[in-house]
């Protein structure tokens, strides 16, 4: 706990067996719930997982990284989590800083805080690919100019909220796919909540997970649209269900399965 609130880290997992361990050692003793939502992986990611004693779930087929987030955060409000880290268990990001984010919303400085692989400037000497990087520079650029704000990146997976955006966000009317975390920051935007960032050196190495190629552009092309859509909805000149209060939210209470035990994604 810190300041009195609890700490989920959920970690949405797909064929992660080789880099799980070295994630899960980096965690804080003040990370109360620790969980895993396995996305039917072909590896030992479940095997590996219930033997670091994390709470397991584990999907009945594979319904992408975005439905996988959606079980994650719903698992974590049922098991009575204030605060709830999303961190990808590809080693990629840091664990070192969980502490620090929570810390940021357990002492209401921020509903939602972003581990940025920008604002230290070593994203490059990290290793991510260079198009990658142009890509996200770009699209940042777009977004913040639509959008009004100032964030310096909207695509990182390493992503800190407090439980009443968790509960607020019409997270049931977002993709499946990789677009789901933009979109979830658009909404974030779009509903005014305070959003704070910290510098996260990143690691790129074969073992971590990536998209290629191909899916980036088609992410890159959600992106424009999930944030013209924002704008649109921002200037009162169209409504969409995705950043509507009357928008699909999790249901928490439904959906909660026991820790250990298979459980099928939500309906949509």
């Amino acid at each position: 706990m810190i300041n009195g609130k609890s700490i989920a880290v959920v970690m949405p997992a797909y064929n992660a067996e080789k880099t799980l361990h070295a994630t899960v050692r980096e965690l804080s003793d003040l990370v109360d719930i620790r969980l895993v939502v396995d996305d039917h992986s072909s590896d030992r990611t479940v095997e590996i997982a219930r033997a670091l004693g994390l709470r397991v779930f584990v999907h009945d087929r594979n319904y992408g990284y975005g439905r996988n987030q959606q079980t994650c955060y719903r698992e974590a409000l049922a098991s009575g989590a204030d605060i709830v880290v999303m961190l990808h268990p590809d080693y990629q990001y840091t664990p070192l800083l969980v502490t620090a984010m929570a810390s940021m919303i357990a002492y209401d400085v921020y509903d939602v805080v972003l581990g940025s692989r920008i604002i230290g400037g070593t994203a490059l000497t990290g290793g991510m690919p260079y198009y990658k990087y142009v890509a996200n520079r770009l699209l940042t650029a777009f977004q913040n100019l639509i959008l009004g704000a100032k964030l310096s990146e909207y695509h990182t997976g390493f992503r800190a909220f407090s439980r009443k955006v968790l509960l607020e966000l019409p997270l049931l009317e977002n993709s499946d796919d990789f677009v789901f975390d933009n979109e979830m920051l658009a909404q974030c935007i779009c509903a005014e909540f305070r959003i704070g960032e910290v510098s996260c050196p990143t690691k790129y190495f074969p073992e971590a997970s990536s998209i290629n190629f191909r899916r980036s552009v088609t992410y890159g092309i959600g992106v424009v649209a999930t944030t013209l859509k924002c704008a649109l909805q921002k200037r009162g000149w169209a409504r969409f269900r995705i950043f509507s209060p009357e928008g699909r939210k999790l249901d928490f209470a439904y959906y909660h399965a026991p820790a250990e035990q298979p459980t099928s994604a939500p309906p949509r």
